[in-house]
């Protein structure tokens, strides 16, 4: 566990802070669709991951109030990117899948992002290589606490 107080510890979380939020800005700026937000991609990322959600799951998982995720889906439902289904339990709820569409949508971008990435890691010497594949396990692990 970090121990903020001791200097190495609290410049190693500092350095980490810095270069995760200036690595996922670059990526970002390798989207497929300019006509997505961030968010907008997060859900469908989501969506492709967990599978089929209410929107009250889904503003759950993405850290974000149910209003705006009823604003979201009904953004990507108008661009064909989901769909809206009804509850098998519930009939007052509705569940969001994504479409053939948004898979591919996303497909292609995960394509592009790993295409520049592998392209910026050709920069890495061996030794760098293989620290970074052995830091992707606790980088995803991070991610998701």
């Amino acid at each position: 566990m970090p121990d903020l107080s001791h200097g190495d510890d609290a410049a190693a979380v500092n350095a980490l802070r810095s270069a995760v939020m200036r690595l996922g800005r670059r990526l970002k700026h390798q989207r497929v669709d300019e006509s997505l937000s961030p968010t907008e991609m997060s859900v469908l990322g989501t969506l492709a991951r967990c599978g089929s959600a209410t929107p009250g799951e889904l503003a759950r998982k993405e850290h974000v109030q149910p209003p705006s995720m009823t604003r979201i889906v009904a953004l990507l439902e108008a661009k064909g990117l989901v769909r809206l289904e009804p509850h098998p339990d519930d009939r007052r709820q509705k569940v969001v899948t994504s479409t053939e569409r948004a898979e591919a949508m996303l497909e292609e971008s995960r394509r592009k992002r790993n295409a520049w990435l592998t392209a910026v890691a050709e920069g890495l010497d061996e030794d760098e290589w293989s620290k970074l594949r052995a830091a992707a396990p606790v980088l995803e692990k991070l991610a998701h606490l």
